[in-house]
């Protein structure tokens, strides 16, 4: 059996992956402190035959926009050191979880593809957390190149998933927006407020099927990097109207904050390899989905 290790194992992914891939081990921040050398040079010395690297430092548009040095540094330091200690200490499959992100803000063709990372800046709002996953990918390659090593990559799109935190300052938009929805329904509202104009296209992934994506990585032992994403690219206002429909509140009303930053207009990528790689992978339709994670709040009283 495989010796395989799981970076941010409390998280949105690491959680749903635990579900699938119960064998694993799963440490959190109050684990090890990837920050901190010390600590991953003793947590790589363990003998890992896979590490799955999906730790980071997170968050929404506004703590990206106030914090962006805690975002690069944090990041910088924790990639860089797992993926120094792993290779020193002879692991020899690592896969590590990147965002759309990190792909070009602005670009003359769409849907992205796994060539075009490197064809433009990041968006401004986000800026210092895309170049440092963008660095992350940077690395790896370069690891690949210089020592042979079968470490690889996925960029996966937006996510949404049950074990997400409800803050709406460190959710994702759609787990953000579940929370609102709740809240509103609990205190007999009918108005949802939303930040920036709806009109940012978007492709949203349920985190259990990414976990799914990991898990046939490490299973068929496949070792190029590639785009994990839903074939529909959908505006920001009609997810939120697919979420209301999910959810059963018909008469609710969404109301923007067109004065709010609205992120990246668009940065939909092609999941062309993914089905090469990975041929007959389904994904959770966004309306079955929003309604499981939904469903799972209230049953659960996380909001």
């Amino acid at each position: 059996m495989k010796k395989i290790l799981v970076t941010g194992g409390s998280g949105l992914v690491g959680r749903h992956l635990k579900e699938i891939l119960p064998e694993a081990r799963y440490i959190s921040s109050s684990d090890y402190d990837l920050r901190s050398e010390a600590d991953v040079r003793k947590l790589c010395e363990e003998g890992w035959d896979h590490i799955v690297h999906l730790a980071a430092r997170v968050g929404g548009i506004i703590e990206n926009i106030n914090y962006p040095a805690e975002f690069i540094e944090q990041n910088l330091l924790m990639n860089t050191l797992l993926l120094k200690y792993a290779r020193l200490n002879g692991v020899p499959r690592l896969t590590a979880i990147l965002s759309t992100c990190i792909y070009p803000d602005v670009f003359d063709r769409y849907p992205l593809t796994e060539e075009d990372l490197h064809k433009g800046e990041p968006q401004k709002t986000n800026f210092a957390y895309a170049i440092a996953k963008r660095s992350l990918a940077v690395q790896i390659d370069a690891y690949r190149q210089q020592y042979g090593l079968g470490y690889n990559y996925l960029i996966p799109c937006n996510l949404y998933g049950e074990y997400d935190k409800v803050d709406e300052k460190r959710s994702h938009y759609l787990t953000a927006l579940l929370g609102k929805i709740i809240r509103a329904e609990r205190e007999n509202r009918t108005e949802i407020d939303l930040l920036g104009t709806g009109t940012p296209l978007r492709q949203f992934m349920y985190g259990g099927d990414l976990a799914r994506a990991i898990k046939a990585c490490i299973d068929s032992e496949i070792i190029e990097s590639f785009n994990v994403a839903v074939d529909e690219n959908r505006s920001i206002r009609e997810i939120a109207e697919i979420a209301l429909r999910a959810c059963g509140k018909h008469d609710f009303t969404l109301r923007f904050d067109e004065v709010s930053p609205d992120g990246q207009f668009r940065k939909d990528v092609s999941n062309a390899r993914l089905k090469r790689l990975l041929p007959g992978f389904e994904f959770t339709s966004l309306e079955d989905g929003i309604r499981k994670v939904y469903e799972y709040y209230k049953e659960h009283e996380i909001v």
